[in-house]
């Protein structure tokens, strides 16, 4: 059976109280990031193979069904506002379509060739990498999404909760991330979704610090699209020049980001 199948180790969850349910909860949810700390070098390897990928102008493509292509399209519809890089540099994939990411569409996920049909939309580039995305490990769409994109001589990796999945026997790099049988049985939006999400923030945050996105711990390169975000940057320029509030505003939005603020900054100082 399946690690992601098998009997939570609690029973009659109905007869709990509501706080201890929440505690049973947490309990199980310390076990999560135990789980990801055992596979930090081979996600670490997956990103250093990324990483010159995208420098020669590849892309990451996620692809999952249900709340493993959820978190796809979370974790890249993230990207562009948090550092500045192209919509579709970062690109989430979800089996069923854009319809699926609110509600569920019958029989999408037995498709093993739509996948990579989905990917073909955004055109072929063998420097490009494809994430597969499914806590079991079993899901026909993204197995032979992997399949086809390795077949392709693309770089590969699957996101997984099961140990050596049919899934994972398909990818370069296999991360499993085995959290143990979810409090409600079968339940993987719960430990196996929180695990993916950790590991998808890992892969996307060090891969664009390392793109240069970052500079000291600030995201010097994010979209100015709301006054909360404009207030920080703000408040990073001071920092970085030591101009004061209103000036350092002004020239944010005059340069359009962090990063071109403070360029400009030290450009016209030392010239």
């Amino acid at each position: 059976m399946k690690v992601t199948e098998a009997s939570s180790h609690y029973d009659n969850l109905e007869r709990m109280e509501v706080q201890e349910i929440l505690q049973n909860m947490n309990n199980e949810d310390r076990k999560v990031p135990e789980a990801v700390g055992k596979i930090i070098p081979a996600i670490a390897s997956l990103v250093d193979g990324i990483i010159p990928r995208m420098e020669n102008g590849g892309r990451l493509f996620y692809i999952g069904a249900g709340t493993s292509g959820r978190l796809g399209i979370l974790d890249a519809s993230e990207c562009p506002p948090t550092y500045g890089v192209p919509f579709d540099l970062v690109i989430g994939l979800i089996a069923g379509g854009d319809e699926a990411i609110r509600k569920a569409v019958e029989n999408a996920e037995d498709n093993e060739k739509q996948a990579w049909v989905d990917i073909m939309e955004y055109g072929f580039n063998p420097q490009d990498t494809v994430i597969g995305i499914a806590a079991s490990g079993t899901t026909p769409y993204v197995i032979g999404g992997v399949r086809e994109a390795r077949q392709k001589g693309l770089l590969t990796a699957a996101v997984t909760c099961n140990p050596d999945s049919p899934l994972s026997r398909e990818v370069d790099h296999p991360l499993e991330a085995v959290v143990g049988p979810e409090f409600v049985t079968g339940s993987t939006r719960m430990k196996a979704g929180t695990a993916q999400k950790l590991v998808l923030n890992m892969i996307s945050t060090s891969v664009m610090i390392k793109l240069g996105r970052v500079k000291g711990n600030k995201m010097v390169d994010m979209q100015l699209s709301n006054a909360k975000l404009v207030d920080r940057g703000t408040r990073m320029i001071m920092e970085a020049t030591g101009l004061d509030a209103v000036q350092a505003k002004e020239l944010l939005l005059a340069t359009g980001s962090v990063r071109n603020a403070t360029e400009h900054f030290y450009s016209k100082k030392n010239n």
